[in-house]
């Protein structure tokens, strides 16, 4: 009598088994055979459910991660959260590690990366501040090269050549240190309005980044981003005791 073959395994038990190894070891078993890269890559799966319920419980307890909707993206954009190694001193990133919190300290601007940075690819993500903006709220990216604080009250990203922003107070592009003038360009824009989310496309194929806000699109609002640089999702902001959360959300969806 032949013995059972792992492949023979129903489906529910691969995913038990699968369940205990570390995200690393589920990316080689992938790579082993089609078999266990359909158990592997399905993205509600056993293995994903537990992997995000084990690892990431802070973020059960909100709504945060409404806008992902599969188990395995959950888990995946847990990996781009705020980094809380590159970001000001004066900015604390909450254990969930989706938001970060500015706490109230007099003429200073604050930024904060995200732990993962693009050179290729199709990427977007989602920013919204859970307080008040303030005189200044930029949302963007930035290279590595760029500072993190400041003194006084300013539109830090974008205030060089290593970031890219959009002021959401008074609905301005800066790169370089200048005012490139008003987006989106619609008659009359509204206002950002705390809670809102704002979703920022990063493409680095064509070199462009754009915001959208309720499914609808703003416009292009950078072009020509730099063709070998790794850019960041970034923040800065001046208001005390503010938060901004920000939400992976994987390659845009087209149309």
């Amino acid at each position: 009598m032949g013995g059972v073959h792992v492949n023979d395994l129903p489906f529910h038990i691969l995913e038990t088994v699968f369940s205990y190894l570390d995200i690393a070891d589920l990316h080689a078993c992938a790579l082993v055979c089609r078999a266990w890269n359909a158990v592997i890559s399905s993205e509600n799966s056993y293995i994903w459910k537990l992997a995000f319920y084990q690892k990431h419980s802070e973020a059960t307890k909100t709504d945060i991660l409404s806008s992902v909707p599969t188990y395995k993206q959950k888990v995946c954009s847990w990996f781009h959260t705020w980094n809380p190694n590159d970001c000001s001193k004066n900015i604390f990133i909450k254990p969930n590690g989706f938001v970060l919190h500015r706490n109230p300290v007099a003429q200073s601007t604050d930024g904060a990366r995200g732990k993962i940075g693009f050179s290729a690819g199709r990427h977007c993500w989602e920013v919204w501040w859970k307080g008040p903006l303030g005189t200044v709220a930029m949302v963007g990216v930035s290279c590595k090269e760029a500072v993190m604080q400041c003194h006084g009250y300013m539109a830090l990203l974008g205030n060089d050549d290593f970031s890219w922003g959009w002021n959401l107070v008074d609905n301005t592009l800066l790169h370089g240190g200048e005012n490139l003038g008003s987006y989106p360009q619609l008659n009359n824009a509204p206002r950002y309005q705390v809670g809102e989310r704002i979703t920022v496309v990063l493409d680095m194929d064509d070199r462009m980044l754009y915001f959208e806000k309720g499914h609808e699109f703003l416009g292009v609002a950078f072009r020509d981003l730099p063709a070998k640089k790794k850019l960041f999702p970034a923040i800065s902001a001046v208001y005390g005791n503010t938060e901004v959360a920000m939400v992976y959300l994987g390659p845009p969806l087209d149309g």
